[in-house]
């Protein structure tokens, strides 16, 4: 194997999705050199070719959660802050898994009287610390790689409530809206929690438009605002044409 195709295999690897033309700037060569490397990598079964360019093949190994946490820390703290500035004082909401849910639990510590229903045990050991917080936790398969708690007896319990807010992260979104992530357990937790709040915020940062995860959670329509650093056009697009309100922290910062 050339040592270009190794490289190109541990960037897939740890990116989950790299991009042809991406791959031919990163490595100063042809577009079409870079293709023939993937077809050869596919070849061996160490990527999988999809449009554009290829994926890893073990797309549902998500990347280490430590580093989850450290990439785009900053966007993702100011993220947090505004997504809690849209919940109120003394309202229930679901928090789910994620380091940008994390980022939004932790702006919330200034608030009064919330009730915080989550499978996420990193948010639930950090609010029930605060006494003006009824922290609710849901039972189910704890997840060793992020404590995160997963699976049908987590789902079932979500259904047991009706919330005003949810607070929801994903690990890819789709240039079709699409909203995508690596573990079938988790995505059968997240789509309850969807189902059953009157208003749904989905954070994340850019780095999720640019990854690819096998299992759908559902699409950008069932959601009412989303929160993010700087959103692509076709995701622009997709929320002016449902009507999801559509809040950038970089042009926030830019206006103040």
């Amino acid at each position: 194997m050339l040592a270009r195709q190794e490289a190109i295999a541990n960037l897939a690897k740890l990116e989950g999705r790299v991009s042809v033309d991406g791959l031919a700037a990163h490595f100063n060569v042809t577009p079409q050199t870079i293709r023939k490397d993937l077809n050869d990598l596919a070849a061996r079964r160490l990527v999988m070719r999809v449009h554009g360019g290829a994926v890893s093949p073990s797309g549902t190994a998500n990347v280490e959660y430590e580093k989850r946490r450290m990439m785009a820390s900053v966007e993702k703290s100011a993220i947090g802050t505004v997504a809690a500035s849209l919940i109120p004082d003394d309202a229930s909401l679901f928090i789910n898994i994620g380091t940008t849910t994390e980022a939004v639990s932790e702006a919330l510590l200034g608030h009064a009287s919330l009730m915080v229903i989550t499978n996420n045990i990193n948010v639930a050991n950090r609010m029930r610390l605060y006494p003006q917080f009824e922290v609710v936790i849901a039972g189910g398969v704890v997840r060793g790689s992020d404590g995160g708690v997963v699976g049908e007896a987590a789902g079932d319990f979500i259904r047991q409530f009706k919330v005003d807010y949810a607070v929801i992260g994903v690990s890819a979104i789709d240039r079709d809206g699409s909203l995508l992530d690596f573990d079938f357990r988790e995505v059968k937790v997240a789509q309850a929690i969807i189902a059953n709040a009157r208003h749904v915020i989905l954070v994340s940062d850019a780095t999720k438009f640019d990854r690819a995860a096998p299992v759908r959670v559902g699409h950008l329509s069932q959601v009412h605002t989303f929160v993010t650093d700087h959103c692509s056009e076709p995701l622009r697009a997709v929320c002016r044409e449902h009507e999801v309100r559509l809040l950038e922290t970089s042009t926030m910062a830019r206006g103040r």
